[in-house]
């Protein structure tokens, strides 16, 4: 239901000019151009963040925490994603970044590779139970999970149920602060270091957990300036340096794209990242052709978490980094055990369920008929997908016609042709008011 969403990514209007930039990247196509501004379609947006990263004007952005949000808590919590390492030129010790987290104003570091560790390891043996004969989907990036609710809910079921290593992380660090000082659930803060807007949103309304375990989310780019310069004065007196690393390559591998599958230890798996490679392979999988596959892991940035819209550096750069780090760090810093496991919430709660916004209709009968007005409706369009009437495809505008949230002479090719056929004189100037791409012009 409409009031029960939460969206992290948010339009300033003000600072939109239409460009429509936009809607040719949006991959559930939630994004529409009307009357020179961009619109939201907030039952369709899975807010992976790409409009953010394409929009010149900083017209799109992601709600979140600030610093100051922290203080309000008597016990401070921090998540630091693995992709914010890959932020740091010349990194070679990650107590350098945990430490300053520490000077920044947290009392606790809890590292996400920690929990991407155990997340690993509850993997392996969904692995070996798995006799469905068909590949187990990661759920950790949840851009991915909600797009598969959004666009392929018939893939849920094969989506691997276990909680992603930042709501992990969070149970984890919870637990282990109040058993520390006694003090109560609502006295301690959890924040994220967050890389991308979908986990804002799935920090806010989490789809496989009863409710939220992490108070909020600070962004990489909002506290790198800050972390830069305490990370500067840890250099110069390391003193104030305390050994906090508690994960290894395993873990912090899960911030490129292939290091969740790497950490698996089985050949038979596939990853792929950028939100149009993810549909490829979904619709791949969707169909069957992919059911030789053990596992499949998927993240909507490039290059991974390194590339989500929220970081400071260049996702290639920021990954390259990563591997430099990798030479310095143990391969696993957590010990499992299969009688004590180091959370007692790895499995989802609850499954995420299919959104129905690509329902037409309540029963099949009116579906039919509306998805044959759609397809009657596309044909009679010219099929260009050129964006010039605020939608990115001509059958995105056959579909809003059709429910009533467009009308057929937002075509501007349409209503030329009609005009050119019924006011001949006036046709030229019709002919000229076309994008210059679109106009036909007599060679010289």
């Amino acid at each position: 239901m409409k009031e029960n969403l939460f969206h992290s990514v948010r339009m300033d209007r003000d600072k939109c000019v239409g460009c429509m930039n936009c809607i040719k990247h949006c991959p559930t196509e939630a994004i529409r151009v009307r009357n020179g501004k961009a619109n939201i379609i907030k039952e369709k947006c899975i807010d992976c963040g790409k409009c953010i990263a394409v929009c010149p004007h900083h017209a799109k952005y992601a709600q979140r925490e600030s610093l100051e949000n922290v203080k309000d808590f008597k016990y401070k919590i921090a998540l630091p994603a693995p992709s914010l390492y890959g932020q740091f030129n010349n990194l070679d010790d990650v107590n350098y970044v945990l430490s300053g987290l520490k000077q920044l104003g947290f009392d606790e570091v809890f590292e996400v590779s920690r929990a991407a560790e155990v997340v690993s390891h509850a993997t392996r043996k969904k692995l070996k139970e798995n006799k469905t004969g068909k590949p187990l989907i990661s759920s950790a990036c949840p851009a991915v999970v909600r797009l598969i609710t959004v666009s392929y809910p018939t893939l849920i079921p094969q989506l691997l149920d276990i909680n992603a290593p930042m709501e992990i992380a969070a149970i984890m660090a919870r637990k282990e602060a109040m058993e520390k000082t006694g003090l109560k659930n609502e006295e301690i803060g959890v924040f994220f270091i967050t890389p991308c807007p979908a986990k804002i949103t799935a920090i806010k309304k989490p789809l496989t957990l009863d409710g939220p375990v992490i108070d909020g989310a600070v962004a990489i780019k909002d506290i790198y300036p800050a972390l830069v310069h305490e990370m500067g004065r840890l250099s110069k007196d390391e003193k104030l340096l305390e050994d906090l690393q508690q994960s290894g390559k395993i873990g912090v591998s899960w911030s490129t794209s292939g290091g969740e599958s790497a950490a698996l230890l089985c050949d038979n798996y596939l990853a792929a990242d950028g939100i149009e490679n993810v549909k490829t392979i979904l619709d791949e999988v969707e169909d069957g052709k992919l059911d030789s596959m053990e596992f499949i892991e998927l993240n909507s940035c490039t290059c991974g978490c390194v590339g989500g819209s929220l970081t400071a550096e260049n996702p290639f750069i920021a990954k390259r980094r990563l591997q430099m780090l990798r030479k310095y760090l143990p391969v696993s810093c957590v010990k499992y055990t299969d009688e004590e496991p180091e959370s007692d919430k790895l499995d989802w709660e609850k499954a995420p369920q299919a959104n129905n916004i690509m329902r037409l209709a309540d029963n099949i009968f009116d579906a039919m008929r509306i998805m044959g007005e759609i397809n009657d409706l596309e044909a009679k369009l010219p099929k260009l997908d050129c964006g010039t009437c605020g939608a990115p495809s001509c059958k995105a505008l056959a579909e809003d016609i059709v429910r009533g949230f467009a009308g057929i002479h937002d075509c501007m090719f349409l209503t030329r042709n009609e005009y050119a056929e019924s006011h001949e004189p006036e046709a030229e100037m019709f002919r000229e008011i076309l994008p210059a791409p679109f106009r036909k012009h007599e060679e010289d």
